[in-house]
């Protein structure tokens, strides 16, 4: 008890200093104005008659104490409630976050070459990027996937692609993160089959699939079907996972592809928060219970080019998710009201005008997502605007995490900039943007019905507009692309795709389908078409259908069938 009574005696003792120093605050702030600012300010006005970050939050000349500020419940101590500073007590001085450069393109064969690349290089987890028709569910000799094989990741059509793609890497010693959505469920039964196949039990697994439909008819389309049974395959993966992969992260809630899109900050936490509600309240309407349910939840959010901004957004995100699950869930364990996030730095910041200005827009933002307390980090390469990073791109991209981590010592303390006067303000103004997003969406019904009737997406559509008005205007200023330009012929090594590929991969399909076991495919596909009809979990059918060689366009082609697919609604 000694120990508990001298903490609450430092907060009492704490409390009282602080009253008092606000007020010795104000006067010597009132004196400071009038003595040493003013005569400055008229004879030297400064740039802009306000400052404002990209959120709409005024930002003071100068930060000055709260006096309402309550230390313990605001901000407290890293690794536990309201895990402002951290989810870990001691943080990056323990172990670093996870450096997961996201890759993938044209085969599998090329994919994998990549990974094993990056891992030489000292990366410590694996991101796969997938192709669009992988994204949306068609094989690469389906007819929509012509002119997209490969392009903006790697092409997977079956179990035999995901066995080359990982071939060679040992799947209990990597942690894997798929962003893959719609059929998400289906990548994970390849996984696991080729988990399977290496003698790798399911529980040995760590890893994460982004699985976030909701954001996906938001902010970036590559959804298939309706809400209403793409909810049901989320939840499906939910229950899966808590019995059969513990260590498995079942979702990746997004708010990097909201933020892409033209979102402001706040917006960015907001939506992901509103539709992360959505995903918590399906699972507990299926019978699972909060707290094992929020063990499996993880989040991926974006870092854009304003650093304090940054800091603050993924201090104020902690805080928010924590009283969430606690106050709005009542989930008890401190796991569950634990929020672990994947950063990627801003791939829509990025400009085909001088490239190599990347390289700083990407140390900066990843250096802001190291001192907010990100859990893993993509940081984007310096060519990604022009093509398909190479590997002296992703290189420097990786290099640019290690020096952080080992160079800066921005890892050495724990949330180094808690207790700036700035950055305390900051967090607060965003948590309480954040709340007041999430108030009027439960107004309306929650996730589904803003997203129906368009409230989301308007909300996105007019941060973009205001912002690309704000660089027409030179109001915000982009380095070499409306200040600082020059007519520099841009000179870098470009990766290009096989335009070969996809006959190729035409050929691999057909050799497939002659081969298997026509018979045994056609009764899978039947099973599953009847099992879509009920309530049956689908993912022990998934890995039964991918370990018998049905492909990934089979599978989602007979869900569409049951359930057709999704048409966004027309907005007056």
């Amino acid at each position: 008890m000694r120990g508990v009574g001298c903490l609450r005696y430092t907060f009492h003792y704490f409390h009282t200093g602080k009253m008092k120093m606000a007020k010795n605050t104000k006067d010597l702030k009132q004196k400071w104005e009038k003595d040493t600012l003013d005569p400055v300010i008229n004879k030297y006005p400064e740039r802009k008659e306000k400052f404002i970050s990209t959120s709409g939050i005024e930002i003071p000349r100068v930060a000055f104490p709260r006096e309402d500020q309550d230390y313990p419940d605001d901000i407290g101590f890293p690794g536990q409630f309201p895990f402002t500073r951290g989810v870990q007590p001691t943080m990056y001085r323990g172990r670093f976050w996870t450096m997961r450069q996201y890759a993938g393109y044209a085969t599998a064969e090329e994919s994998n070459q990549r990974y094993r690349f990056l891992l030489d290089q000292g990366q410590t987890g694996l991101s796969v990027a997938f192709d669009l028709p992988t994204q949306i569910g068609y094989d690469s000799d389906d007819p929509f996937a012509e002119g997209e094989v490969g392009k903006v990741g790697v092409a997977i059509s079956s179990l035999h692609d995901m066995e080359k793609l990982f071939e060679g890497i040992p799947l209990d010693k990597v942690s894997t993160s798929m962003t893959i959505n719609s059929p998400a469920a289906v990548l994970l039964a390849m996984y696991i089959a080729v988990a399977d196949k290496q003698g790798v039990r399911q529980e040995k697994l760590r890893g994460t699939i982004q699985n976030d439909i909701l954001k996906e008819y938001i902010a970036r389309g590559t959804y298939i079907f309706p809400p209403k049974p793409s909810m049901r395959l989320i939840t499906d993966v939910f229950q899966y996972c808590q019995t059969s992969i513990p260590n498995w992260n079942t979702i990746s809630i997004s708010g990097y592809h909201i933020r892409e899109a033209g979102s402001t900050a706040v917006q960015e936490l907001a939506f992901t928060f509103i539709d992360a509600i959505a995903y918590v309240d399906a699972a507990i309407k299926t019978g699972l219970k909060v707290d094992d349910v929020a063990a499996q939840l993880s989040f991926f959010f974006a870092c854009h080019n304003n650093f304090l901004e940054e800091i603050a957004k993924f201090r104020a995100a902690r805080r928010i998710w924590a009283r969430i699950m606690r106050d709005r869930f009542g989930a008890d364990q401190l796991r569950s009201q634990m929020m672990r996030f994947h950063t990627q730095t801003g791939g829509s910041t990025l400009t085909a005008q001088q490239p190599e200005n990347n390289i700083v827009r990407t140390t900066i933002q990843a250096l802001a997502a190291v001192m907010g307390g990100t859990q893993s980090l993509h940081t984007n390469s310096m060519d990604e605007a022009l093509s398909l990073p190479t590997e002296k791109a992703v290189q420097i991209a990786l290099r640019t995490q290690q020096i952080i981590a080992l160079e800066s010592g921005a890892a050495d303390t724990v949330d180094p900039l808690a207790g700036s006067y700035f950055i305390e303000q900051l967090t607060d103004a965003i948590e309480d943007g954040v709340n007041t997003y999430i108030s009027r969406v439960d107004e309306m019904g929650g996730a589904l019905e803003a997203i129906e009737n368009g409230y989301i997406q308007r909300e996105i559509q007019d941060s973009a507009y205001r912002y690309q008005k704000a660089i027409e205007a030179k109001e915000e200023i982009v380095v070499g692309v409306n200040a600082f330009e020059n007519d520099e012929k841009v000179d870098l090594e470009m990766l290009k795709v096989d335009p070969a590929l996809e006959m190729n991969r035409r050929v691999e399909l057909a050799r497939l389908r002659q081969t298997r076991d026509q018979d045994t495919v056609e009764g899978l596909l039947t099973r599953l078409e009847n099992a879509a009809q009920t309530e049956e979990n689908l993912m022990p059918l998934f890995i039964e259908c991918v370990r018998q060689d049905v492909t990934l366009g089979e599978i989602c082609g007979t869900l569409r069938r049951v359930w057709g697919e999704y048409q966004p609604p027309v907005w007056a």
